[in-house]
Formats: C-alpha cells, sequence, structure tokens
C-alpha cells in the first residue's frame, strides 16, 4: 500500500505522511550494529519515505555522516533531506550567523550532497537572545536559502509560543514541533496550526509518542515530564495493554489521521520498529480507544500537560 503524501506548507513538496528522524542514527538510542543503519534508511527510503531529518548535534555529528552514507547509490535523489544548525551539544547552542553558515557547510560535507532541500535553526528556545534569532539568525537563512545550500528553511522548537512568534516574524518556509501532537497532548492543533495555516508554513510534528512517554516501557530515566505525568502515563499504556493495545502504535495511528501536519517524524534506526511504523500507516484509529486514554490523562489533570525547555516563558 502506498504511503500518503501530503503538501508541505508552500513549499512545492509533497512529503510522505510518515518520515524518518536521525537521532537514532547517531547511537543516542543504543549502539547499532555495522550496516544496520544504512539497511534500515534504504529499506524506508524502498517502502516510500521521502523525508529525512537530521542534526549535526545527533551522535556528534555520527548521524549525518551515517545517514550520508546510507544516501549514496541513488539514494539520495529519492529523498527530500532535512538538517539544522546551531545546536551542537547538549549544552552548546551558537545561533550567530557565522556558526550557522559554516555549520551548514560542514553537514554538507558529512551527508556528501552539495544541498539540503530543509535547513533548520535547531531548539530556538535555549537561545539566549531571542531577538538575534529572529534577527540575525534568520537573516542567515535567508542567505543560505538564496545561495543554493538549502531549498526552504525553518525552525524548531519545544515550546509552541517561541515556534508562534518565528512564524510570525521570519518569513519561514516549515517548523518542526515536537511531543506536542500526541495522544496525551495535542496543544499542536489548536495553538499552532491555525498560524502556521494562515502564513503557508509546513508544519513537521517530531517525538509523536512524546520522547518515550507515551510506550508500554515508558519513558528513559532522563525524561522531563512531571512524576504525576508519568504516573497517568503508565495507567493510560497498562489500560492499552489490557485490551490488547499497543499504546505506541496507537498514538502512532492517532498522528497520521492528521491531515492538516505534513508528516511525523519517528526516530528509529533499528527495522522491526520502522516496520510497526509502516503497519501503523494501513490502520485506522480506534475513536473510542482514542477517547479512553485521552480520559486517563484527563482525570489525572495532565491532559495537554507540558515541561519547560530552554530559556523561553510562556
Amino acid at each position: 500500500m502506498p504511503i500518503a503524501m501530503h503538501e508541505l506548507g508552500r513549499t512545492g513538496m509533497r512529503v510522505s505522511v510518515l518520515s524518518m528522524g536521525g537521532a537514532a542514527l547517531g547511537d543516542m538510542y543504543g549502539t547499532l550494529a555495522p550496516g544496520e543503519a544504512v539497511a534500515t534508511v534504504r529499506y524506508g527510503i524502498d517502502q516510500g519515505i521521502n523525508l529525512i531529518d537530521t542534526s549535526p548535534y545527533y551522535g556528534m555529528t555520527r548521524s549525518e555522516s551515517v545517514l550520508g552514507e546510507a544516501l549514496r547509490d541513488g539514494y539520495r535523489e529519492r529523498v527530500f533531506l532535512c538538517t539544522k544548525a546551531g545546536r551542537h551539544g547538549a549544552n552548546d547552542f551558537d545561533f550567530s550567523a557565522a556558526r550557522i553558515t559554516a555549520s551548514v557547510d560542514e553537514s554538507l560535507q558529512r551527508l556528501g550532497t552539495d544541498y539540503v532541500d530543509v535547513l533548520i535553526a535547531h531548539d530556538i528556545e535555549f537561545a539566549s537572545d531571542y531577538s538575534l534569532v529572529f534577527d540575525e539568525t534568520a537573516k542567515a537563512l535567508h542567505r543560505l536559502k538564496e545561495s543554493g545550500k538549502c531549498r526552504f528553511i525553518g525552525m524548531s522548537a519545544y515550546p509552541l509560543g517561541i515556534l508562534k512568534q518565528a512564524i510570525e516574524q521570519c518569513q519561514l518556509d516549515v517548523i518542526i514541533s515536537y511531543a506536542h501532537f500526541t495522544l496525551q497532548n495535542d496543544r499542536l492543533r489548536s495553538d499552532l496550526l491555525p498560524i502556521a495555516e494562515q502564513h503557508g508554513v509546513g508544519v513537521l510534528n517530531a517525538s509523536p509518542l512524546s520522547l518515550g512517554l507515551l510506550t508500554q516501557s515508558g519513558p528513559p530515566p532522563w525524561h522531563p515530564a512531571s512524576e504525576h505525568l508519568q504516573r497517568a502515563a503508565r495507567q493510560a499504556a497498562e489500560w492499552c495493554h489490557a485490551q490488547g493495545i499497543d499504546i505506541a502504535r496507537l498514538g502512532m495511528e492517532y498522528c497520521f489521521a492528521e491531515r492538516r501536519i505534513a508528516s511525523t517524524i519517528t526516530g528509529t534506526a533499528k527495522l522491526a520498529e520502522l516496520q510497526t511504523n509502516l503497519q501503523a500507516l494501513e490502520s485506522v484509529p480506534d475513536a473510542q480507544c482514542i477517547a479512553e486514554v485521552r480520559a486517563i490523562f484527563a482525570q489525572s489533570h495532565t491532559l495537554n500537560e507540558s515541561w519547560p525547555s530552554g530559556n523561553w516563558k510562556e
């Protein structure tokens, strides 16, 4: 069954509803066997996925290098490629024009290409000066677009408020939001999609399982959600398990059903996980199950709860 395609804002790009995220390609979720990441990327492309998102931050540049290898032998011409600039480590951010420009040249070398389709300023809520991001950083992105090193530009962040301002002030083509369109938190629908549509900005939804919160195995120890929210997520996962349902698959189905989101980005380098995500594309989400899961969060007063990120204050 062919993967559905959505328009990405006004870019003219038609992107697969499911896209691949590059964090796992950099061994950020465990060390991979030799060749495993390359094989998974190529399998996804062969199945019809045509958008891949990465960053120099993922695996401290390893993700881009692995992806560059995977996109040899004609695979680069079959995908839209997105990378980022501005974040280089857990606490290493530099959104200056000079660093953004240099970062792109470094990324292109690792990726083995002379341009990317989308260039994103990465996690802008961690900037120490937002006026710099909305002025100097934005201008640098536009210059890179004019030079042909990227076709389209955008910004990514967790807080929706800063993305809203970026859309309004920076003449972007694309934004990446994460963990704000999930079974637990779908504020993206009300708080950002309308303004994005108004400005013709394409919306990519990352982390549809909220950084592992909405999985049977539960989130990693570093997860930023409150303990109260994590307890509610465990209760929701247990309820799904009792019904013979995988909460992760239900969560993916829920995201795929929102047509105003151009694509949902999932970070996996393991073939089995990618196959599960592809299978979710072929299913219709069970509205009653979704309602029950969301009711669990509502009853615990954690529906649409988020967490602080960076220096931005909502």
